[in-house]
C-alpha cells in the first residue's frame, strides 16, 4: 500500500516555472516506479513524464526539455520541474505509483494515485 499526496500547483504566466512535489507513505519507494499524468477539461487523462525505481526516465515529446522528473528515495518524494510553462499545460496533474522493476507510461499499469494538484498557465 502506498499513499500519495501533490502539492506545488497554482496559477503562472507562460513562460513560468512550478515545481510539483508528491509525498509517498505507507512503503519504501525501493522497487516502486513513480509517473506523473495529467487531465484537462474535456481532454482524456495523459502521461507526462515518469522515473523508476532504480532513476530511468521517460518524457511525452510535448514537454521533453521544459519538464524534468525526480526522486529522492530517502526522503520518499518524486518531483516534477515544470519550466517554460504553456497555456496547454493547463491541467490537472496527479503522482502514480506502481510495483516491479520497470517503469511506464501506461496509466493502466499504475495501482496507486494522488488526489491531484491544479496548474493553470495564463497566455
Amino acid at each position: 500500500q502506498v499513499q500519495l499526496v501533490e502539492s506545488g500547483g497554482g496559477l503562472v504566466q507562460a513562460g513560468g516555472s512550478l515545481r510539483l512535489s508528491c509525498a509517498a507513505s505507507g512503503r519504501t519507494l525501493y522497487n516502486i516506479n513513480t509517473g506523473w499524468f495529467r487531465q484537462a477539461p474535456g481532454k482524456e487523462r495523459e502521461f507526462v513524464a515518469a522515473i523508476s525505481w532504480f532513476g530511468g526516465v521517460s518524457y511525452a515529446d510535448p514537454v521533453k526539455g521544459r519538464f524534468t522528473i525526480a526522486r529522492d528515495n530517502a526522503k520518499n518524494m518524486v518531483y516534477l520541474q515544470m519550466d517554460n510553462l504553456k497555456p496547454e499545460d493547463t491541467a490537472v496533474y496527479r503522482c502514480a505509483a506502481k510495483r516491479g522493476p520497470f517503469g511506464s507510461t501506461s496509466i493502466s499499469d499504475y495501482e496507486y494515485w494522488g488526489q491531484g494538484t491544479q496548474v493553470t498557465v495564463s497566455s
